[in-house]
């Protein structure tokens, strides 16, 4: 017989919503409240061996480098590490540290700064496309002359 007593221990809905003003890390001042603090504090991070290691781990799994760089720099806006206006200016100096591991370790990977429209259809693709779709045009017109008469 399955257990009908109902789960009185859950969160009530909202109650993330009570948290204490200033009792959540980005609610304080942050920890590194410039871009030079900022950036030596994720480049010391970044330069570890099992940073490396799990970087290039992603990078090969083909997730961009845009996609890893904004989550670490979220992660330090909810941690209290910096401000989110920080963490924007540093996205750079992070992807280029990114790319450099990657780089290094001999990876083939994307940016996600790519122009994703030239990967989907080459531009031969898109002419013979065309060509047929004209030819298909002209054949409808000639179907639609062939019963008219």
């Amino acid at each position: 017989m399955a257990n009908t007593e109902p789960l009185h221990d859950l969160p009530i809905p909202g109650m993330s919503l009570t948290a204490e003003l200033g009792g959540r890390p980005w609610q304080s001042p942050a920890q590194y409240s410039t871009v030079d603090e900022a950036v030596n504090y994720y480049l010391k991070r970044m330069s570890s061996e099992e940073f490396s290691q799990q970087l290039e781990d992603i990078l090969e799994l083909g997730i961009p480098v845009t996609d890893i760089a904004n989550t670490i720099q979220m992660s330090g806006v909810m941690d209290g590490k910096h401000s989110v206006d920080v963490g924007m200016l540093i996205m750079p100096v992070i992807m280029e540290m990114m790319m450099l591991i990657g780089d290094s370790a001999d990876i083939k990977y994307t940016t996600g700064l790519e122009d994703p429209s030239k990967d989907l259809v080459s531009d031969s693709m898109l002419a013979k496309i065309k060509n047929e779709l004209e030819n298909k045009k002209e054949d409808t017109k000639e179907e639609v002359k062939k019963e008219v008469v």
